[in-house]
């Protein structure tokens, strides 16, 4: 019984070559509230509570944020206590997002001007 369990717990197969696979991993980026935690995190593990006062959203909204950026594999969520501590699970997440600032940089009209990825406009 316990080899079935732990069978069923394993991920699947994942080809990192693959477009939607790796379309699903920078989702976590898709999302200006989920780059404002990661770049938050950036010097180092915070609390729940202050993740969600720097963000300056109601908790529930912060909560499911981080369950995208814990899925993805961007943070990990540890138990002090009463207390969750968010930390990011890879540093290399701090070269993507400098990666994405220089071309940024060098785009910024171009990609300003895009309306494929434009958000919403009000109406």
């Amino acid at each position: 019984m316990a080899a079935r369990s732990a069978k069923a717990k394993r991920a699947p197969e994942l080809d990192p070559e693959d477009p939607e696979v790796i379309a699903r991993f920078f989702h976590g980026l898709a999302d200006p509230t989920r780059v404002d935690i990661l770049l938050f995190l950036l010097d180092g593990p915070k609390t729940a509570g202050e993740i969600v006062r720097h963000v300056g959203r109601y908790q529930p909204s912060v909560s499911a944020h981080l369950t995208c950026l814990r899925f993805c594999g961007y943070v990990e969520a540890r138990r002090e206590g009463r207390t969750v501590v968010y930390e990011l699970l890879d540093r290399r997440v701090h070269t993507l997002l400098a990666i994405g600032e220089r071309m940024l940089r060098e785009n910024a009209e171009r990609i300003m001007a895009c309306r494929v990825i434009a958000p919403a406009e009000p109406g």
